[in-house]
């Protein structure tokens, strides 16, 4: 069996062996559309993290029998050709799940707990400086008693949503797919939750529903205070519209860690505000912790390994 892994740069340091035990494994750390291509042209398992698969990729694949994603979505595949060919589409559900809620909560409490600006007033000198022995004028605020507005309650909001009330948060979620199927908080439309929440953190996938879903109006619901995560897929909060809210001072703060374009433009307005202090940005890191690239690792050659059982 030929296995070829077109952009196993993404996998970092994470042991591929179960994978290769499986047959002959060919690693590319990435492949453009026309190495894809030319890459998988006798493979009968392809493993792709980012690289489209469409018409042009199928047409040159014609041993291929299986396309392994490394992660969940699975937005760069167009999985209705896959059916009409014949291949099968398998990805990895529920690794990511503690290392993407542990992200969204560094993010929550650098935000709420005004983690940077403090370090920068320490390491500036300024605090050495200081009349007394506190920053008195930056004051930060408890998240005991706050609202957490959960938007997509998976298994990755409902990890997230157990920190909160961890906390002490009151937890409150929209269902982007219009289930509510979860019954442990109360389930909102989406203005509900936005009037509510003084914390928002998003956890839903990219799709018709989802594609634009908070824009400036919706951020003009929200209170003057919270503060917006999204740690889901990029493009759900509209980009241009966060910048223009932030500077307008809408909310209070943001923190991304997906973009619409990744790794994130230089002429992004999101590299461009007037008050750069008010958003934090993370490189698409939130899926990438050691042990959950482990886990993936393993759920890939599972599903490769299930498949020809």
């Amino acid at each position: 069996m030929k296995i070829v892994f077109l952009d196993a740069i993404s996998m970092g340091d994470a042991s591929l062996a179960e994978m290769a035990a499986l047959g002959e494994l060919t690693c590319y750390p990435s492949s453009t559309a026309e190495e894809a291509r030319e890459r998988v042209k006798d493979a009968d398992v392809a493993c792709l993290n980012k690289v489209i698969v469409d018409q042009a990729f199928l047409d040159a694949a014609p041993k291929l029998k299986l396309i392994c994603e490394a992660g969940t979505g699975i937005n760069n595949i167009d999985v209705r050709l896959c059916q009409e060919r014949c291949v099968a589409v398998r990805n990895v559900a529920a690794y990511s799940t503690d290392s993407v809620a542990q992200i969204a909560w560094m993010h929550i409490l650098n935000l709420s707990g005004r983690a940077f600006h403090y370090q920068k007033f320490v390491q500036s000198g300024a605090y050495s400086k200081n009349p007394v022995h506190v920053d008195y004028a930056h004051p930060f605020t408890e998240l005991a008693g706050k609202t957490l507005g959960v938007v997509g309650m998976g298994a990755i909001g409902q990890k997230v949503a157990a920190i909160g009330l961890a906390f002490g948060m009151k937890v409150i979620y929209y269902s982007t797919s219009g289930t509510g199927h979860c019954k442990d908080y109360p389930c909102v439309n989406l203005p509900e939750l936005l009037h509510q929440s003084d914390v928002i953190t998003i956890h839903a996938p990219f799709n018709e529903r989802t594609a634009g879903l908070i824009g400036y109006e919706q951020m003009r619901m929200m209170k003057r205070s919270a503060i917006l995560v999204n740690t889901g897929r990029g493009g759900i909060a509209t980009e241009a519209d966060l910048a223009r809210a932030l500077d307008d001072g809408l909310i209070a703060g943001a923190a991304l860690d997906v973009y619409v374009r990744e790794p994130l433009p230089l002429d992004s307005p999101l590299m461009h505000l007037q008050h750069p202090e008010r958003l934090l940005l993370s490189p698409h890191i939130a899926w990438y912790s050691t042990e959950a690239r482990a886990r993936l690792a393993h759920e890939m050659a599972e599903n490769i390994r299930t498949f020809f059982k």
